[in-house]
């Protein structure tokens, strides 16, 4: 009788028995809280535009649709909204992730106990430890002038590495243009690519240079292999850019710096160190005896450039907005896959290469990404800053000083004709009636 009397309860309500799970609810309530955001940015991003043609496409493709309302508008349309890791789909996209994957593994060499311990063999410890020691105690010196609770620029094991750049560029390594005859020594010219041999691809040369003696009457060939295996280039102490960058990281790392080997879509490669004594990454170019100037390839050689991806042990990073200050001036398509892609391939590699370590260490890491990120940020901000400050100039009819910026240099190394080739002749240019059809090709750094 009790039953036939006692009132159905509602579907949507618990027993007073129950434990109230809230979860459904807040789940509810945050996805109206997005939805009404988005649709408040998406007005104002309409609002910004004053072609009615311009305000349609905006409308039709950032406003959530009504039959959808949780549907998310385009990344392009509210670009304050930070990127989620995407992955790769398109061809393009799945090419790209082989291709930055496939790099990822140099700095990995670097890590073989046995080749640094053969590295530390050629380099003159006590003359770059005397350097080192020098130049920091006149470091700490202007620090203590300045003040008391004042610090050196740089510490010593920044010294130490400053101090193997040095030796590495002027003693070191020699910079190859177009190699010596090895009969008689005369010049030689290009003569193509040619496949190499078993010996020079067991030490990582996927393709070897041909060059010709100039004396007709002695005709020898020289080849030229570009070897990627760091220890033959330890042994050969030669190359361009890419054998130096790729020996001298190592170099560092045998020196006890933590390293990055950068790679840069447009046919360059670098290093950078990382300074405890600032707490960041440090751009050093061996091939420039170059430190801390990672504004050199856009401002100084007029390098236009895409992507820069620092790798290491460690993982990878995307930091083109550390050398490519000014997009507009300097900076080329990134169409190679969108960017919430590269997100998702540079988090691929960091957890490929963080998977082993320990908690704490991953918290370091982690830490030290953040601090990165907002450094890479402020560029950003520093861009928009300068870029502000000129329209300001400009409107107000007033000049910059003339030493107001500084200016950087072209490249040094290589022939005019062949950084002209490469686009790395800054303002420059190739010096006037000189030859360039006996350069070395453009690819392969």
């Amino acid at each position: 009788m009790a039953d036939h009397h006692r009132k159905a309860r509602p579907s949507g309500l618990r027993s007073p028995n129950t434990a109230f799970d809230a979860t459904e609810l807040t789940n509810q309530f945050e996805q109206l809280l997005s939805t009404k955001r988005l649709t408040e940015l998406a007005e104002r991003a309409r609002t910004r535009h004053n072609s009615p043609s311009r305000f349609h496409r905006s409308s039709s493709s950032s406003r959530p649709s009504s039959t959808n309302p949780s549907a998310l508008p385009t990344y392009s349309s509210l670009r304050n909204i930070p990127k989620v890791a995407t992955p790769p789909q398109d061809p393009t996209s799945l090419k790209f992730r082989n291709l930055l994957i496939a790099v990822s593994h140099t700095p990995l060499k670097y890590e073989n106990a046995g080749l640094l311990d053969d590295a530390l063999k050629v380099i003159p410890l006590e003359r770059i430890y005397n350097e080192a020691e020098e130049e920091s105690q006149i470091l700490q010196a202007q620090a203590a002038s300045i003040g008391d609770n004042e610090k050196p620029e740089w510490g010593y094991q920044d010294c130490v590495i400053r101090a193997l750049l040095r030796w590495f560029k002027r003693t070191f390594m020699t910079w190859v243009n177009n190699p010596a005859c090895p009969a008689c020594g005369s010049p030689t010219y290009a003569v193509g690519m040619t496949p190499p041999d078993q010996d020079e691809r067991a030490r990582g040369a996927a393709r070897v240079e041909l060059y010709r003696c100039s004396l007709t009457e002695c005709g020898s060939y020289e080849r030229f292999p570009r070897y990627s295996d760091v220890w033959a280039i330890l042994q050969a102490r030669r190359g361009r850019c890419g054998e130096w960058a790729n020996c001298f990281t190592m170099l560092c790392r045998a020196m006890g710096g933590r390293v990055r080997w950068v790679w840069n879509a447009e046919d360059h490669v670098w290093t950078e160190v990382y300074s405890e004594q600032q707490k960041r990454w440090i751009h050093v170019d061996a091939c420039e005896e170059a430190w801390d100037n990672p504004r050199l390839y856009t401002e100084g050689w007029g390098k236009k450039m895409s992507y820069c991806i620092a790798l290491s042990h460690e993982g990878a990073t995307d930091v083109t907005r550390r050398y490519v200050r000014d997009p507009a001036a300097h900076g080329l398509d990134r169409n190679r896959a969108p960017e919430e892609v590269l997100l998702y391939i540079m988090n691929e590699i960091k957890h490929m290469r963080r998977s082993k370590l320990s908690k704490e260490e991953k918290h370091r890491l982690i830490k030290e990404d953040q601090r990165e990120e907002k450094e890479l940020r402020g560029y950003v901000v520093q861009a928009l800053t300068s870029e502000i400050e000129k329209l300001c100039v400009s409107s107000g009819n007033r000049s910059t000083s003339p030493g107001s910026e500084q200016k950087l240099p072209g490249r040094q190394t290589g022939t005019a004709a062949w950084r002209a080739a490469r686009g790395e002749n800054g303002t420059n240019g190739p010096a006037p009636g000189e030859p360039g059809s006996d350069q070395p090709p453009r690819e392969g750094h």
